[in-house]
């Protein structure tokens, strides 16, 4: 133990120092340029509603004002768009955040946690940062194994169980009905986190109706990815009123910026915009998956804003494209547990950027080849 380590935490030193993820902004400065096409964040490329941009803009010359700390225009206008009672909405700082605040609020130290083996890693962070106990189950036919996962909660008698749908990285997606099943299949003490952030670009039947009558199922939302609000850091859950209500005991009051909150709520309101976005980010999904084809990838069926690739060949291969592309400026990223790690992952991105990822990767892939 070092000197100053003594003052820390015995959870804090048991933690990785790394992220799970390299920002691309971190990328452009060891390679000193800026990348010429930035598909790797699942940001949405198309940008966010012309509404909520002004609407921003209005709202930064007030930006000398805390943001309202219940959130209370915003959540108003939440559980009207979702037809659910204002008392089961919470805002957070993204989903990200809003997991960290879910589980400091559910689980003690040593509760046993769930999850599949390399999906968003950023929940396994939170769970180690509240000395929780992971297991993790693996995917099985580039799907989360919904099956596996309540095996597996049963036989650990998990507090909590993580599920992705669509799921990232691969952009899978399971049904309606096979996850209502599967929250049946759960053992009573046992809480589902349905993590939705790509759930407006899934096909029709993907996402369950709204039960926030549900004590056992918490359902996190974000304005990050449709939306195209991914820079203010503005989700939610949708969940029991108890739920809620502890959410709100431990989450920062006033942790949502003034500017973001005014931008979601305008960005809300725009659904024709909503509309628009999504049918240009399923045609580009559409393009990508051609792009795969023509270079011998096969790109797996998506749900989300981005298009999972299988190089078909192993882990050491994909890594070695993704860096050809880093090299030629193209911001991509890739699983990183194996066999998942087979594939590259592209986010849907405007006409442009897709153009300079179709002229890269076929000079990427010659390259990796060699």
């Amino acid at each position: 133990m070092t000197p100053s380590s003594r003052y820390l935490s015995l959870i804090v030193q048991g933690l990785e120092d790394s992220t799970p993820f390299t920002g691309p902004e971190a990328i452009e400065r060891a390679q000193r340029r800026a990348f010429k096409a930035r598909l790797g964040a699942n940001e949405n490329g198309f940008g966010p509603s012309p509404h909520a941009i002004t609407a921003m803009q209005q709202a930064a010359v007030e930006n000398w004002k805390y943001g309202d700390p219940d959130n209370a225009e915003l959540i108003q206008a939440i559980a009207h768009h979702h037809k659910v009672p204002a008392e089961n909405i919470v805002i957070g700082e993204g989903i990200d955040g809003l997991l960290g605040l879910a589980l400091k609020a559910i689980i003690d130290p040593g509760d046993m946690v769930v999850t599949s083996n390399g999906t968003y890693p950023t929940f396994n962070g939170h769970v180690a940062c509240h000395a929780g106990r992971l297991s993790m189950v693996n995917y099985r036919d580039d799907k989360e194994d919904l099956q596996a996962l309540s095996d597996q909660a049963k036989r650990q008698q998990a507090k909590v169980v993580y599920v992705t749908n669509p799921d990232n990285p691969m952009g899978s997606t399971w049904s309606a009905d096979d996850l209502k099943s599967f929250t049946q299949t759960l053992p009573s003490h046992t809480v589902l986190f349905l993590d939705e952030a790509y759930c407006e670009l899934a096909p029709p039947g993907t996402v369950p109706p709204l039960d926030p009558q549900n004590p056992r199922v918490l359902r996190f939302r974000t304005f990050s990815k449709a939306y195209a609000l991914a820079g203010a850091r503005v989700g939610y859950v949708i969940a029991h009123k108890i739920l809620v209500k502890a959410i709100n005991k431990v989450r920062n009051q006033y942790g949502i910026n003034r500017v973001g909150q005014i931008g979601a709520l305008a960005a809300l309101k725009d659904q024709t915009y909503l509309s628009n976005v999504t049918a240009k980010i399923i045609d580009a999904r559409e393009r990508l998956a051609h792009i795969a084809l023509e270079n011998d990838l096969q790109p797996l069926v998506s749900g989300a804003n981005f298009v999972t690739m299988d190089c078909r060949q192993d882990g050491a291969f994909a890594k070695r494209v993704l860096s050809e592309l880093l090299k030629r400026d193209v911001f991509i990223r890739m699983p990183t547990v194996a066999p998942l790690d087979r594939c590259i992952r592209v986010s849907t991105g405007p006409k442009q950027d897709l153009d300079i990822f179709q002229e890269a990767l076929p000079e990427a892939l010659k390259a990796a080849r060699k």
